[in-house]
């Protein structure tokens, strides 16, 4: 939370002017001002997703569409001002435009002019859900935002486990459905090695659709140990996030602190960012 309040006063425009008040407006939510905008926008992006979500069934779309578009264009209008408004208020501009909430925002109008070139592609406006994470800013829930740092924060110190481990099922499914291939055959519907990777996906994430069944006995058997492989393949990640997030936990608690004013040292820093004291790691 901090970290962002910080990055938000260094992006501020530096005369007291009108782009100055915008910024304070649009990008932090201290002011009256900012709430209700801030407000004001969350409304207009739940408005936006819930009309995308509507519209996708035909019949409530064949009595409505005329309002459907017309609240489509009027919000992605909204929403390309405020886009183009966050990019001329702001003093770096580049930092705001290629960070997670820029692309986010830029990606949510996008889908509207596409579909004058591409039907269809205006459902993508859903990524608009995106923009709802403004609210753990908005209503100050700092606890919701430590733990989704401490979440980011496992996942990445666990991405070369994660990565090995989704490799190596990948060569299970290559060869369990070359064996498939080989044992079943296309009688049995296993027409085509890439055929039968996808029944051993299906079958190793235990979701078993029935559109493609075993009929022999080894196929059987086969079948049987991937769907017992595949409990364990729910488990595995599970762990390496969860000890990697237990591993964390440890090393907030054992930080050390300053002598003299008791605040949280910033790692390998020589002086506390409070009071100046020196540390340890000096």
């Amino acid at each position: 939370m901090n970290n962002h309040s910080t990055e938000n006063h260094e992006d501020r425009p530096e005369k007291n002017g009108l782009r100055r008040k915008i910024f304070i407006i649009i990008f932090e939510a201290d002011t009256r001002l900012g709430k209700i905008f801030d407000i004001a926008l969350l409304w207009a992006i739940l408005i936006s997703v819930a009309a995308v979500i509507l519209e996708s069934d035909s019949s409530i779309l064949s009595d409505h569409r005329t309002l459907f578009t017309n609240l489509e264009w009027v919000l992605t209008l909204f929403f390309t001002a405020e886009y183009a408004l966050r990019l001329s208020v702001n003093k770096r501009p580049l930092r705001y435009a290629f960070s997670f909430f820029g692309v986010v925002d830029l990606l949510s109008i996008l889908p509207t002019y596409l579909s004058l070139f591409f039907p269809g592609t205006h459902y993508f406006m859903v990524i608009r859900a995106f923009r709802l994470l403004r609210i753990f800013r908005i209503l100050k829930l700092v606890q919701f935002i430590d733990a989704s740092i401490d979440l980011g924060g496992a996942l990445k110190a666990s991405r070369y486990k994660i990565f090995i481990f989704l490799g190596s099922i990948m060569c299970m499914v290559l060869i369990f459905g070359t064996c498939m291939y080989i044992v079943e055959g296309e009688q049995y519907g296993f027409t085509s090695i890439p055929q039968s990777m996808y029944w051993t996906i299906v079958t190793m994430t235990t979701v078993g659709y029935g559109d493609i069944v075993p009929a022999t006995t080894v196929g059987k058997l086969i079948a049987s140990f991937m769907m017992l492989v595949g409990y364990a393949i729910i488990a595995v990640p599970t762990g390496i996030v969860t000890s990697e997030m237990n591993d964390q936990m440890k090393n907030k608690k054992s930080k050390l602190k300053c002598e003299k004013c008791k605040s949280e040292l910033i790692s390998k820093a020589n002086y506390c960012h409070i009071c100046g004291e020196t540390t340890r790691f000096q």
